[in-house]
């Protein structure tokens, strides 16, 4: 799986939640000894708004709650989707993000605000557009 791919986790607590791969380790690491990867997803999508809403109860509808770990890759389906430099985390997320509990609670807030901003801000009608709405969309199963 390549950098930038739309993935739906198939295990453990984030399961049938969207991600987006970050960085790919295909040997695996001294401390985990498999292929798997990095990646960050939403955990709790935004909810539909209308144009009637007024701006305070926008606001509560389009929080987002992302979450940033390392799966297996057998605990992740690949989808059709890839994504471009609009979901480009990899400043953002690193390795050295996830070390700490502290530092991981830093990349996941400026992630929040990240996926806020390309939620709130759509382009026009596009295939990049399509692909932001397959993400912030819940999946339904």
């Amino acid at each position: 799986m390549k950098r930038g791919r739309v993935v739906i986790l198939l295990a453990g607590r984030h399961s049938g939640k969207k991600a987006i791969v970050v960085k790919q380790i295909d040997e695996g690491k001294k401390n985990r000894k498999f292929g798997h990867a990095l990646v960050a997803g939403i955990e709790r999508s935004p909810k539909k708004v209308t144009k009637r809403m007024s701006q305070k109860k926008l606001d509560r509808k389009t929080k987002v709650k992302p979450f940033v770990k390392y799966v297996n890759y057998t605990h992740l389906l690949a989808t059709r989707f890839t994504v471009k430099e609009d979901f480009d985390f990899k400043n953002i997320v690193t390795d050295e993000a996830l070390e700490t509990p502290v530092a991981r609670k830093e990349a996941c807030k400026a992630l929040k605000a990240k996926l806020e901003d390309r939620f709130r801000n759509p382009e026009g009608a596009g295939e990049r557009q399509t692909m932001a709405d397959f993400i912030f969309k819940r999946l339904r199963f």
